[in-house]
């Protein structure tokens, strides 16, 4: 890991394991990209910004410097200057005129990493390898009074480059922050494939892989949230890259709510890559003296495919992002009630649940939606968190207290962040909801989103949601938000500063789950939006594990997960074994293979216990015992795509590797039947050549480059939803 800067060549260069960041200053002031990608060791590259070309650099060829703005390879670009790509910064002046060009004036290298205030952000981890640096680079545009700081940090045991930039107001009037994106990636690229992760509600995370095309492409949310149709992630990949070849250029918004990812190649065939808040919406009141800091952008490049960037982004989440103390620890196996009674349910229904459930190895019970006074269906009570004792005699502290003597944990649902208008909460503040004057609140699952921008507000869901807390010993909480946002407007913050409002209410919730992360350090959250609405980093940094998607039909399943662990470690996804027919699109599979596919993931179950057939309960008996055996490997282990589904539209699989390559573990799910055909030859991934391994269920041996280079053969299984679980262990 080094930062440095090349007084010579006035360059900066960063470096970390195989990967270099290098940044170049021209004529003294203009702050340019010049290399990204395998480690050169070589700093005279500067030629890379092709300042001795037409139009040449201002202070050669003045008449034509917009010519030189809109092909210059920016690192931070701006807005109305000459640069006519989409750009990270646009800020008005209180005389209405927009405009801005940052020049150079300084630079810092700092040990360790800065934090975002109030916001969550990659970190630096006590012990070995979990050091890092930070560069510095102070830019300014004197007509504005305005101050950027551009922040580059790097981990010694990461290939990584976080971003991100403060903006400061040194000057005497307001200004008006049009566009505050975080990152801007300037490259020589026109040809190569787009990938993003796309989708709705039930089938998020799909990857999607389309051509580059000149003009700009790009995937967004203007909905409050991360969102279901559109991921916080983009990568271009090079041409003919894949899995395990070819390169990746990625970046990864540490960030739930609006956002802008986009691709812009150029009339000279040049790329933009930006990312950042999303512009739509957006105006931030920067008074004098006040900073505003952008959310970071996680900058990934591999030279080896997509294999790579995903190791890469896995260790850097679970080294550098989540904080639990569950990161390395053991999670408890989980029953969840909700698709096994939905809102019928009381405090006998419960207890008949757990006692079956801790016959089985299950080791907590969740209460979902409808424990709270009112709560019949979903139309109602959201924002009035009292406990309804008509439905759970005895209240809470008896539940809890029930469920410990069986030996297992208890955990409840929460939606903190909604009110119904049919509460007592909405008839005493209907102000606290987000809302335009004059205009009928538009609802969503008959509730409204409570104002985050509010610090009353804020002060509310906290109390409300840790006086339930402290209450009785829930050891897990599971965090919803079931719509997302429409007529947005806040009574509070007044008519200069509506456009803050989507932003303020992320840092409104991010605040939340600060003070119950920190009030609660034992507790065990788990986010989740309707499904995976809001899984993405900012949400890893709270809570080490997101409900991945309310579809928890296995076959549907194998192309949600396999697109979210292209970017997340197999612990942070919620995954469950449900009933069928399944409640979401009525497929039938075999209870096995749901199984299997949940274990790619923080496992648990979501159905009526006491409703199974024996021979299923014993499953469950079987599944949790060996979910625990391979939970090490799975929580610390390097995950390996060896074939989609959605690619081949005949079978799925995956592999686990420990991190010393002493076992390894293959997932391999027969979606359809073929007849009349062979075993399928599979070849392992990420295995020592040398060691031997030997097939925990044959006892077969193998040597780990057969293994990798030949092969192994998996045979012909009978029906549709098959599935296989392959265990490979190193004897030598």
């Amino acid at each position: 890991m080094k930062i440095e800067y090349l007084e010579s060549e006035k360059l900066f260069r960063l470096a970390s394991g195989d990967m270099e960041y290098v940044i170049g200053v021209v004529d003294g002031i203009y702050v340019g990209h010049v290399y990204y990608g395998k480690k050169m060791g070589d700093g005279r590259c500067g030629y890379f910004l092709r300042t001795g070309e037409a139009p040449f650099v201002p202070s050669v060829n003045w008449r034509e410097k917009c010519s030189f703005a809109d092909a210059f390879p920016w690192e931070y670009s701006t807005w109305g200057m000459g640069d006519y790509r989409d750009s990270c910064l646009n800020v008005r002046d209180p005389e209405g005129f927009r405009g801005c060009e940052l020049h150079y004036e300084g630079y810092r290298i700092l040990e360790g990493k800065p934090e975002i205030s109030g916001m969550p952000a990659t970190f630096c981890r006590d012990g070995e390898g979990g050091g890092g640096m930070t560069l510095e680079l102070t830019c300014r545009d004197k007509v504005l009074g305005l101050k950027a700081i551009l922040r580059y940090s790097i981990f010694a045991d990461s290939e990584a480059v976080m971003r991100s930039v403060e903006l400061v107001n040194e000057g005497h009037g307001v200004l008006y922050l049009e566009r505050a994106l975080t990152a801007c990636l300037d490259m020589d690229m026109e040809e190569g494939d787009l990938l993003t992760l796309g989708g709705s509600w039930s089938r998020e995370r799909h990857m999607v892989r389309r051509p580059l095309a000149m003009g700009k492409q790009l995937v967004s949310s203007f909905r409050g949230e991360s969102g279901h149709q559109d991921h916080p992630f983009l990568a271009v990949m090079g041409k003919g890259a894949g899995q395990d070849q070819g390169e990746v250029y990625a970046m990864h918004f540490v960030y739930s709510g609006n956002f802008v990812a986009e691709a812009e190649v150029n009339q000279f065939g040049s790329l933009r890559l930006l990312m950042g808040i999303n512009p739509e919406g957006f105006e931030w009141v920067l008074n004098p003296g006040e900073s505003f800091a952008t959310p970071e952008v996680v900058c990934v490049y591999s030279d080896e495919g997509l294999g790579k960037m995903t190791h890469i982004l896995h260790d850097l989440y679970r080294g550098h992002l989540i904080r639990s103390p569950y990161l390395h620890r053991r999670r408890p196996v989980l029953i969840n009630n909700w698709e096994a009674t939905y809102f019928d349910f009381n405090t006998e229904k419960l207890l008949e649940i757990a006692r079956e459930a801790s016959k089985r190895g299950i080791e907590m019970l969740v209460m979902d939606d409808g424990w709270f006074q009112g709560r019949h269906t979903d139309s109602g009570s959201l924002g009035d968190w009292n406990v309804d004792e008509n439905k759970l005699k005895g209240g809470l502290p008896y539940l809890v207290g029930e469920v410990q003597k069986l030996g297992m944990g208890f955990g409840i649902w929460f939606e903190p962040e909604m009110v119904s208008p049919d509460s007592d909460l909405y008839r005493a503040h209907p102000d606290w909801a987000i809302q335009i004057p004059g205009r009928e609140p538009v609802q969503s699952r008959a509730q409204y989103v409570l104002d985050l921008s509010r610090p009353e507000v804020v002060d509310y869901v906290y109390e409300a949601v840790a006086s339930v807390l402290r209450s009785a010993p829930v050891s897990y909480v599971k965090w919803d938000m079931n719509r997302q946002m429409t007529d947005v407007g806040s009574t509070y913050l007044g008519k200069g500063r509506q456009g803050e409002l989507f932003h303020r209410y992320v840092l409104g919730l991010y605040s939340l789950q600060e003070r119950l992360t920190r009030e609660f350090p034992e507790l065990l959250l788990e986010n989740c939006a309707s499904g995976g609405a809001r899984f993405d980093p900012g949400m890893l940094y709270y809570s080490p594990q997101v409900w991945c998607s309310d579809n928890t039909d296995a076959i549907e399943r194998l192309a949600i997960q396999e697109g979210t662990a292209l970017l997340y470690p197999l612990s942070a996804m919620g995954a469950h074994v449900s009933a069928c027919p399944n409640h979401v699109v009525g497929r039938i599979t075999p209870f096995a293979t749901r199984g299997h596919v949940a274990m790619a993931g923080a496992f648990g179950y979501e159905l009526d216990i006491t409703k199974l057939p024996e021979g299923e309960k014993r499953l469950i008996e079987r599944q949790v015992e060996t979910y625990h055996e391979l939970y090490p490997l799975m929580l610390e282990g390097d995950y390996y795509r060896i074939a989609s589904w959605a690619e081949n539209h005949k079978y799925d699989c995956w592999q686990v590797v420990a991190k010393d390559k002493s076992e390894a573990l293959v997932t391999y799910v027969q979606v359809l039947a073929e007849p009349n055909c062979h075993s399928r030859k599979i070849r392992l991934k990420g295995l020592d050549p040398e060691a031997e391994y030997q097939q925990e269920d044959n006892g077969q041996r193998y040597k780990g480059a057969l293994l990798m280079y030949g092969g192994v053969l998996m045979p012909r299984m009978e029906g549709d939803f098959a599935s296989a679980m392959i265990r490979f262990i190193q004897i030598g």
